[in-house]
């Protein structure tokens, strides 16, 4: 989402909550959400995640556990949340923050149904991009 709408409200206070996996946004307008870290991992708005068009994004899986590491301002107009899977590409503005709070048990039913349909599960991560292997040095001996 690029931008902030007119009049949209604006977090006051961000809190990492480690232990409960939970960011506390509060907003301009007296809104207060705990959104999970696994929500916002799971829907975020990078490339990654969403694809670059519509049936493209990427069902993630396996993010039960995940945690915040750092968070970065970006502007001011959002945040960008370093995840302890590497994830780090994802840039959450305030409307963002505020939709995902708002609209957060919805989102959730249809994550968990979309996971469900697919028989995966919160737990396994089948999202994991292999590398491939280093390429050998040629030495020119053999």
């Amino acid at each position: 989402m690029a931008g902030l709408q007119r009049n949209s409200p604006i977090p006051t206070e961000i809190k990492l909550h480690q232990k409960s996996h939970l960011m506390e946004v509060a907003f301009s307008d007296g809104a207060v959400f705990r959104l999970p870290y696994e929500l916002l991992r799971v829907f975020s708005p990078s490339a990654e995640v969403r694809g670059h068009g519509p049936g493209q994004e990427v069902l993630q899986t396996g993010k039960r556990n995940v945690a915040i590491t750092t968070v970065d301002a970006v502007g001011n107009y959002a945040i960008k949340p370093v995840f302890s899977d590497g994830h780090d590409s994802g840039i959450y503005s305030w409307d963002l923050l505020y939709q995902l709070g708002a609209e957060q048990d919805r989102l959730w039913q249809e994550y968990l149904s979309r996971l469900a349909a697919k028989g995966l599960d919160r737990d396994t991560d089948t999202t994991k991009v292999s590398k491939p292997p280093a390429a050998a040095h040629a030495c020119g001996k053999h």
